[in-house]
């Protein structure tokens, strides 16, 4: 095993994303996909590809995004801005047509019968016609702070909703989104690398503070138009919004995220009635796909009860206990396709229908789907690695991936530690042999956004193995909090973000240790990025007898400094909870720590913003603590340059080698040091 190649390779490829097929659209009929897909597992640009049968053809290279009529006769997609159409088809002379427009085109929007493309443009929405151009403006506006059909930071960022306009289902009307961010604060990110160069404009809802006005209205292409309403003052988070054969239909969530409504929109007069109401002490959980209608006017939806979140139609409950409710990715006639599930290191695609509930899809991993007549088309990520088969009439058929298999193939055992069988994964050294004692790295993310113990081919197991090999048993553990579980686990970290997480690792450390002995308990680290970054610095701070060393990823450290939606949803307004907000920061504990402690952080960071590392970093030195800070000169969120993804892994790496003791072994079966 080539472990040294890992970090090149993991920059190189993306994280292992390089190569692998995604967004998918099946044909109503089944015989025909379009998918995306890159030409190598070390090659940046994606291509538009057509599967049929047992074959594949290429359609198109360099594609950004890309779109299609409801019969998927017609395909739109861009390239550098540009707007192009074909018609999907394997036969020779389907060649592009470059379609012009009056600028850089985003998010193109076909209409269902492949007439008309919506694509936005600067602040403005447009419309331009596949046969002979003839475009035209659809709604624009002078003020600088308005942007008409496109989705608001905190709706793309938080709420699932990255949409912004949608077509009626004939093709003749649109609805989009009117965006003010003139209430939103004003933050400003520079390049302390270059100061020639003037900061950058963001803007920014931070909690406690006005949100982006967003209202809704819908255009009939000659010029008409008419607002969609609600209560805005009430239910300011415009959460959902779609336009099926009955009509628009919306979810709109209150500031506090206690009550999600429901509305049905007349497109003519502006109306809205209430079709539900959901309440929630705590906050009412958005899910991707809902609400929705089946043909016959059902609304389908989700219920939170005890211990489990339920898919409902009508007003019904469709799924049972302990199925977890995660997706709904398409509600086709009366039937319902969605993810769920009962195990949370799995995660299964599910029909509904009028003959009952099936599962789609089987064994260990996490598995998403397509259906359309007999056809589906199963995307499955197990231990194993990915596939992607076309299931047709018996047969399977699988679509190409191109993904490269890691330097630092992991080897997981799996465990559920404690009462509260907290799952987690062990991963060990290739070369282990009992009896060698081995420090600990835990490596866990543990927040409400995303799970990583799951039986899957991941980026953070073959990041892990990498750690293991060089002398480290390394625990990743998914405690309270993480979603998957039911939304009383969800829930439990309402008003508090960081106590029953940290509690929950150092239970899985404790249950890995129980398992393999060798894990010195003496000599822990934890590493994490975003809100695993603000769990390392707070566990480092708050349990040094547990956690001898700690590396923070673009962490949030001051709670008052995160997004409105995401924040206020666990936290409440700062106004009103100004408690939960300092317990939760971890700005106001700088003067507890004994331990060593590296704070990672990109400079252009629009997410987390690089000022909480920097106030955590200005806390610990007034308080003559000791620690390390490591920019990184213009890298976002998740840096993506090769040079500063191979330097920081490596970076990090020595730095837990010196916190914490641990070595290459010095040959193969031979633990370090020997």
């Amino acid at each position: 095993m080539d472990t040294n190649a890992f970090p090149a390779q993991s920059a190189r490829t993306r994280r292992f994303t390089l190569g692998l097929p995604r967004d998918f659209t099946l044909s109503p009929d089944g015989h025909r996909v379009l998918f995306l897909r890159t030409r190598g597992p070390e090659d940046p640009v994606a291509c538009l590809w057509l599967h049929v049968g047992t074959e594949e053809h290429l359609l198109a290279t360099d594609v950004s995004t890309y779109t299609t009529d409801a019969a998927m006769s017609t395909v739109a997609y861009t390239t550098n801005g540009e707007l192009w159409s074909l018609t999907p088809t394997a036969a020779e002379g389907s060649s592009p047509t470059h379609l012009p427009t009056a600028g850089s085109v985003t998010d193109p929007r076909l209409d269902p019968t492949g007439c008309r493309i919506a694509y936005v443009s600067g602040r403005s929405l447009r419309v331009v016609d596949v046969a002979g151009g003839n475009d035209r403006l659809v709604a624009s506006d002078d003020d600088p702070e308005v942007s008409w059909g496109v989705a608001e930071y905190i709706a793309a960022e938080e709420m699932y909703r990255t949409r912004g306009h949608w077509w009626s289902p004939d093709g003749t009307q649109l609805m989009a989104t009117r965006v003010d961010l003139t209430p939103v604060q004003r933050w400003w990110i520079a390049d302390p690398a270059n100061p020639a160069e003037p900061p950058r404009q963001v803007r920014y809802p931070a909690a406690g503070t006005p949100n982006a006005l967003v209202s809704l209205h819908t255009f009939d292409l000659a010029g008409g138009s008419t607002q969609l309403r609600w209560d805005s003052t009430a239910y300011e988070y415009l959460a959902t919004a779609d336009w099926d054969a009955h009509g628009p239909l919306l979810s709109v969530q209150s500031r506090d995220q206690r009550t999600l409504q429901i509305l049905a929109a007349d497109p003519s007069t502006g109306e809205s009635r209430v079709l539900h109401e959901q309440h929630d002490t705590a906050w009412v959980q958005l899910i991707d796909g809902a609400p929705a209608r089946t043909a016959s006017g059902k609304l389908v939806h989700t219920e939170d009860a005890g211990d489990t979140r339920y898919l409902t139609v009508d007003g019904t409950r469709v799924t049972p206990d302990g199925l977890q409710l995660r997706v709904v990715l398409k509600v086709d006639g009366e039937s319902v396709l969605f993810l769920a599930s009962d195990e949370p290191t799995e995660c299964h695609l599910w029909l509904y229908d009028e003959t009952g509930l099936q599962q789609l899809s089987d064994g260990p991993g996490s598995h998403e789907g397509y259906r359309a007549g007999n056809t589906l088309l199963l995307s499955s990520n197990t231990e194993a690695g990915r596939t992607y088969v076309v299931r047709r009439d018996g047969q399977d058929h699988p679509i190409t991936s191109h993904g490269a298999a890691p330097a630092a193939a992991p080897r997981m055992t799996w465990l559920q530690a404690g009462d509260l069988k907290i799952r987690t994964a062990l991963l060990l050294p290739s070369w282990h042999q009992p009896g060698s004692k081995l420090p600990v790295v835990m490596a866990p993310y543990a927040g409400p956004a995303m799970s990583l113990v799951m039986k899957i081919a991941a980026p953070w197991f073959y990041k892990a193995q990498w750690y293991a090999e060089q002398g480290f048993a390394v625990v990743i553990a998914d405690g309270r909090g993480t979603p998957g579980r039911g939304p009383a686990w969800e829930k439990t970290v309402h008003r508090d973000l960081l106590n029953a997480p940290i509690a929950d690792q150092i239970t899985a450390l404790h249950a890995a240790a129980e398992y393999c002995p060798d894990l010195d308990l003496t000599r822990v680290g934890i590493t994490g990025w975003s809100f695993g970054g603000m769990l390392a610095t707070a566990a480092v701070l708050r349990r040094p007898d547990v956690f001898h060393a700690g590396i923070s990823g673009a962490g949030p450290a001051e709670q008052r400094l995160y997004d409105t939606h995401w924040r206020e949803r666990f936290l409440g307004h700062p106004d009103e909870y100004a408690d939960d907000y300092d317990r939760s920061s971890t700005v106001n504990e700088a003067a507890k720590l004994e331990r060593p402690l590296l704070l990672v952080h990109g400079l252009a960071d629009d997410n987390v913003f690089a000022a909480h590392t920097l106030r955590l970093s200005a806390a610990l030195l007034k308080a003559g603590r000791p620690h390390q800070v490591l920019p990184l000169t213009g890298a976002a969120h998740s840096p993506t340059d090769e040079a500063t993804v191979v330097g920081l892994l490596l970076h990090e790496l020595n730095f837990l080698k010196s916190a914490l003791g641990a070595g290459e072994p010095a040959a193969p079966g031979t633990p370090p040091g020997r």
